[in-house]
């Protein structure tokens, strides 16, 4: 006679699957945390219907997603922020940036990103948000539930983005010139009656006095001239996979010491090739603002 019948394996394997199924039940096991499904923009050109959008700052901040219990990265790594910092933050998740002020981003970069935050370099931050995460709801809705919020939670550390109607193109001209005179990296445009949708569409534009863009670092060239020994040019590529060099915009230390291969760098550029590329493009610098993964 078997050891085993058919029917009792069957009961037994039930029996571990049950089992197995109530050991997760008691003791979930936490997923990795994924990027948040947020907005990007795309880039102002003349002819857009300005009285469809309200403008602002763009502030040269690190883009930060608030869950509700939590800093998130555009990358989907965590921010760790004090505890004294977001204690009086709404409950509810909220869109903006992490701010320190004009000018001061290599700075802020280096404050958020440490895995044990340290509270006085904190205390300079400042969290602007510009959007609460309702898709079902408009913008120009959410953002006056983006100011009761804000006005009710009475922290010193949260702050409303300012954001306001626009005439006409003379207007937002003149207001860009005089903000970028005054430090400021430019202004963006938002869609009053658009949803609160990911990934990149006209409901957000940024108005610059430059383009800019990012790619990935794939090779380093040498220098030659004055350059020989240093770094002559990086090889970067788009998100498309096409790729092109960079070589101005580098101090010295820079070309001694090049951005990473693989990092990811901002640069600048005017307009494109006949074949998409960009045009006299310039290093701006590396888009540093994910933070250390901690360690399990």
């Amino acid at each position: 006679m078997p050891l085993f019948t058919t029917g009792s394996v069957r009961a037994t394997a039930l029996t571990l699957c049950l089992l197995f199924l109530s050991l997760l039940a008691s003791d979930p096991v936490k997923a990795d945390p994924r990027p948040p499904a947020i907005p990007l923009a795309n880039v102002y050109h003349s002819g857009v219907n300005l009285e469809e959008y309200w403008v602002s700052e763009k502030l040269d901040g690190v883009r930060a997603y608030w869950d509700g219990e939590q800093f998130w990265s555009r990358g989907g790594h965590e921010y760790v922020a004090p505890d004294w910092f977001t204690a009086q933050f709404p409950r509810q998740p909220l869109d903006g940036e992490l701010w320190s002020g004009r000018g001061r981003f290599a700075e802020l970069s280096g404050v958020v990103r440490k895995v044990q935050p340290v509270d006085h370099e904190w205390r300079q931050v400042r969290f602007h948000v510009f959007d609460l995460p309702q898709p079902e709801t408009v913008f120009e809705q959410r953002y006056r539930q983006l100011e009761q919020l804000v006005a009710a939670s009475g922290s010193e550390y949260l702050e409303l983005v300012a954001q306001r109607p626009v005439a006409r193109h003379s207007e937002l001209m003149a207001e860009l010139e005089q903000v970028v005179a005054a430090g400021a990296e430019g202004l963006m445009l938002k869609r009053r009656n658009s949803r609160y949708q990911a990934g990149r569409s006209d409901d957000l534009l940024k108005v610059k006095t430059h383009e800019d863009a990012e790619a990935k670092v794939v090779g380093h060239l040498p220098g030659k001239g004055k350059y020989e020994g240093l770094m002559g040019a990086l090889e970067v590529e788009l998100y498309d996979g096409r790729q092109f060099r960079i070589g101005t915009g580098f101090t010295d230390a820079d070309r001694r010491n090049p951005p990473a291969i693989g990092s990811i760098i901002t640069f600048r550029y005017r307009g494109l090739t006949a074949t998409g590329l960009p045009r006299f493009a310039s290093f701006l610098r590396v888009r540093n603002d994910e933070p250390v993964p901690r360690a399990d």
